[in-house]
């Protein structure tokens, strides 16, 4: 028969009365202890930093893997390695996957003080009544000084000097978005930063905060205008026949420091008018619409600009600006262009005299990867984005920019035009 466990041990067992007293005892110490603490499920290890529950390990990355020799499939490792994939996520762009590489550090500075900068002081700017000329304080920054309520000064340079100002352009300026996001992906680098933002400030009037989107450009601080009051959107006064003549091979460049332009260089006009050409932008280089046939409801026929094309020697160009800071490099304004201008009637005219255009840019129109790239870059817009309905409804806009770029590499092809090399920046 088995023993009891008891007889096991050589041990009696214990009298009922006893085991009701080291009952009593224990209970009354129980009583006695002090509560523990709250949320502490487990007791954290001596050597443990204070600190919530730790949570379960982050899996490891393809290069992590790699460098531990665990196997890991080379696309995997290839697309964590790809150029730009190290770049984080913030603000404007927090539900773009990765940066793209063609934008940079002061470009995504700029288009965050654009889309979420608060409203401080306005003006207008003269002669352009449906722009607002705004100063924006971004999160963070001192508040000494931006008391909300200010006006700015008439002066454009004003107290704009900090390059803490934008220009808020109509609803149908939206374009200029685009524009900018196009300038970056061929690696032009000349347009100001842009973004498309709703304003809501009680500083602005109700126009500018009935929740319509409107495009909002970086002011850039040191643009160089002439004095003259007809003519203060050029840093430089030159005609149509002056550029053709600037734009001869076997001439040289002027160097009289009083010749207009003189400091512009040929390579500068080619990206002028590659961009233009793509966006057909014709307010630069062909305000008189000489290069295709307007429509009775441009204003180049309402203001009876495209008669002079008849005498050359009338013809100026304009918007034509440079900065101080870089008397040498165009800076492209006014950018929207025409989207919905007709292919048959594409202005040829902007390419005329340009010999060369940049390797850089005609690379990427020659990638067939054009409308992937900027829906890339747009995508960091999300006000953009969302407005026009995402990839889907940008797609027919940017196989319109994608055909013009067929078109001008043909051009190119056609006429033996040839590239140049030079720093994208």
């Amino acid at each position: 028969m088995a023993q009891r466990p008891w007889r096991r041990t050589a041990m009696k067992p214990p009298a009922p009365a006893a085991v009701g007293a080291l009952l009593a005892l224990a209970l009354l110490a129980l009583t006695h202890l002090p509560p523990a603490p709250e949320h502490s499920l487990l007791p954290l290890p001596a050597s443990a930093p204070p600190g919530p529950p730790r949570e379960a390990a982050a899996p490891l990355s393809a290069g992590q893997a790699h460098r531990r020799g665990l196997p890991v499939p080379r696309a995997r490792l290839q697309q964590e390695q790809a150029p730009g994939r190290g770049r984080r996520r913030r603000g404007l762009e927090r539900d773009v996957p990765h940066i793209p590489p063609w934008l940079s550090a002061d470009d995504l500075q700029k288009m965050r003080l654009l889309s979420s900068g608060q409203v401080v002081s306005k003006s207008r700017v003269p002669a352009h009544g449906q722009i607002m000329r705004v100063r924006l304080r971004a999160a963070g920054d001192d508040a000494k000084g931006d008391a909300e309520g200010d006006v700015l000064p008439a002066s454009p340079e004003g107290d704009c000097q900090d390059g803490r100002c934008g220009l808020i352009k109509r609803p149908g300026d939206l374009y200029e978005v685009l524009a900018f996001h196009l300038d970056r992906v061929l690696g032009l680098n000349r347009s100001l930063p842009a973004v498309a933002r709703r304003f809501s400030s009680r500083l602005l009037p109700y126009s500018y905060t009935d929740g319509a989107l409107r495009p909002i450009i970086w002011w850039a601080p040191d643009l160089q205008h002439l004095q003259d009051a007809n003519n203060d959107q050029n840093s430089c006064a030159l005609g149509w026949l002056q550029y053709q003549e600037m734009l001869q091979p076997h001439r040289p460049m002027p160097v009289a420091r009083d010749a207009p332009c003189s400091s512009i260089p040929r390579s500068e006009w080619s990206r002028l008018a590659l961009f233009d050409f793509l966006l057909q932008v014709h307010d630069r280089l062909d305000r008189y619409c000489c290069g295709f046939q307007p429509d009775p409801s441009e204003p180049c026929v309402e203001e009876m600009l495209h008669e002079k094309c008849r005498n050359p020697a009338e013809l100026v160009l304009v918007h034509i600006l440079v900065r101080r800071s870089a008397p040498s490099r165009l800076v492209f304004i006014d950018n929207a262009g025409r989207p919905q201008h007709p292919e048959e009637k594409l202005n040829f005219r902007l390419l005329q005299g340009i010999g060369s255009f940049p390797a850089v840019a005609v690379a990427r129109l020659r990638s067939g990867r054009l409308q992937s790239l900027l829906l890339q870059s747009l995508r960091l817009d999300r006000e953009l984005w969302e407005s026009q309905g995402g990839a889907e409804g940008l797609r027919p806009l940017l196989q319109t920019i994608d055909r013009r770029a067929q078109i001008l590499l043909r051009h190119i092809q056609e006429h033996n035009l040839t590239v140049f090399e030079d720093s994208p920046r």
